[in-house]
């Protein structure tokens, strides 16, 4: 129900809200909260042409761009609907999990922590996945 709720949350995002945007923060704890900090200050300013902005709550675990037309949540659970036989979508050495209900939700299956985007609007999201992998990496590394 949460994760639903937080879709709901970055859907209304994307109709266009004024403002900082709401987004449900996730509540990552131990080593996942530590990457996901890290991931933090590793995001770019820009992604697909898109400027970083910010949201509400403010959250060292929420990153939008674009007014939200792409939204970053570090630290969710597993995705509820990805199964131990299901192919991931590697993109620049990350795995990622396409929602089959969802398909503007993808969720990079990384160590610690898993890294949950939305991609709407215009944005292409190949290109949002394949610059949000790099830093996504990182922080796995870090973490083996």
């Amino acid at each position: 129900m949460r994760a639903a709720a937080a879709v709901l949350l970055v859907l209304l995002a994307l109709a266009g809200c004024g403002g900082d945007v709401q987004v449900d923060p996730p509540k990552p704890e131990g080593e996942a909260a530590a990457a996901c900090g890290r991931l933090s200050g590793l995001l770019p300013a820009t992604l697909d042409g898109a400027e970083r902005g910010s949201s509400t709550p403010a959250s060292p675990y929420v990153a939008v761009w674009g007014g939200a037309s792409i939204a970053l949540r570090c630290g969710v659970p597993r995705p509820a609907k990805m199964e131990p036989t299901d192919q991931l979508q590697e993109i620049n050495g990350v795995g990622w999990f396409a929602d089959p209900d969802h398909p503007t939700l993808f969720t990079a299956v990384a160590d610690p922590a898993y890294v949950e985007v939305t991609v709407g609007g215009e944005h292409s999201a190949p290109a949002v996945l394949a610059d949000l992998s790099g830093p996504i990496g990182k922080i796995s590394a870090q973490a083996g």
